[in-house]
């Protein structure tokens, strides 16, 4: 959990979450926030584009609670792929899942917003009654004001803001493996010499017991320390740098991927695969088509004021760890 925590933290700092938060928000005028998994705040109060009615509606203790209960309906049920959820006043949330591994850390998270249909009076009136039978005192006048502001967007639309969402998720995803990678780097000199060894023989079945022998040390205590110390067991850690030598060796069009799986340390093409599809979200061959694409056109996107939208994983990385 320390792991999963310090790595949202990373990525919510980071340069390229910035930039892509904000050209968003420019392109679509909807907020946007990355939260973890344990949040117990509105995700979008005091954001850029915040709809005013929402704001409002955060200012007494029964409303506010009303919204906090849509955000975790949301978030309960994007465990998966990204949930939209609809509130008591006809307004619309999505969660998108960021995932390490085949675990669930965060979302990126979006809404407060009128899909195809503008507000109407007999929406409103329905959110008047609410309100009454909460006994909120809320200036009405003004509500109603801020009701009738809110963003509004087509279906497609908003289907294609969401999608955004989805491939950004994606790319997060990967520059999250990587960053758990390198929260390991400061540990103890048994996890350092231990980290040193699997980089040296990641290419060979490497086992459990070989390296808690080549440590000097039991494997049970070998196991407690390197848990502890990097948040991961053995074989996910070994599974992570095999993959991350596999991404780079995939974007030679050259090498077969059955070839760079051996190469890499893995027995079974299956196995790989599936490995790859869990730390990646995707199989190696679309990565290659994906990666390689990306690498490709690097220089060009370099020279685009949005180049940081379309940032290689690789130096999205070096950004976010940075």
């Amino acid at each position: 959990m320390k792991t999963d925590t310090n790595v949202m933290q990373r990525l919510g700092r980071s340069e390229i979450y910035a930039n892509y938060q904000k050209a968003f928000g420019e392109a679509t005028e909807l907020p946007l926030t990355l939260r973890p998994l344990e949040f117990w705040q509105l995700a979008h109060r005091h954001q850029p584009h915040e709809n005013p009615f929402c704001a409002l509606m955060a200012q007494t203790n029964r409303t506010c609670a009303a919204c906090l209960e849509v955000q975790q309906q949301t978030v309960q049920e994007a465990e998966n792929g990204p949930v939209t959820v609809t509130c008591f006043a006809g307004l619309h949330d999505t969660a998108v899942p960021i995932t390490l591994g085949e675990k669930t850390i965060g979302f990126l998270q979006t809404g407060q917003v009128a899909i195809g249909e503008s507000p109407s009076e007999e929406q409103f009136s329905r959110v008047r009654r609410q309100l009454a039978e909460w006994g909120s005192q809320i200036d009405l006048q003004q509500l109603k004001e801020a009701y009738f502001h809110s963003k509004v967007l087509s279906q497609s639309q908003y289907d294609g803001a969401v999608g955004l969402l989805e491939i950004f998720a994606k790319h997060l995803s990967l520059v999250a493996n990587q960053i758990a990678l390198r929260e390991a780097e400061a540990e103890s000199p048994l996890v350092r010499r231990a980290r040193a060894y699997i980089a040296g023989h990641h290419e060979d079945p490497v086992s459990l017991q070989e390296v808690a022998q080549a440590m000097h040390v039991s494997t049970f205590y070998f196991c407690k320390m390197f848990k502890k110390a990097t948040g991961l067991t053995f074989t996910d850690y070994l599974g992570r740098v095999r993959i991350e030598k596999a991404k780079t060796l995939l974007l030679n069009p050259h090498l077969r991927v059955s070839e760079i799986a051996y190469t890499v340390g893995f027995q079974s093409l299956t196995h790989f695969n599936r490995v790859f599809r869990q730390l990646t979200g995707q199989s190696p061959s679309v990565f290659r088509t994906n990666g390689g694409s990306r690498e490709r056109s690097s220089t060009r996107v370099a020279k685009s004021k949005h180049s940081s939208l379309r940032i290689s994983p690789q130096r999205a990385y070096a950004t976010a760890a940075a």
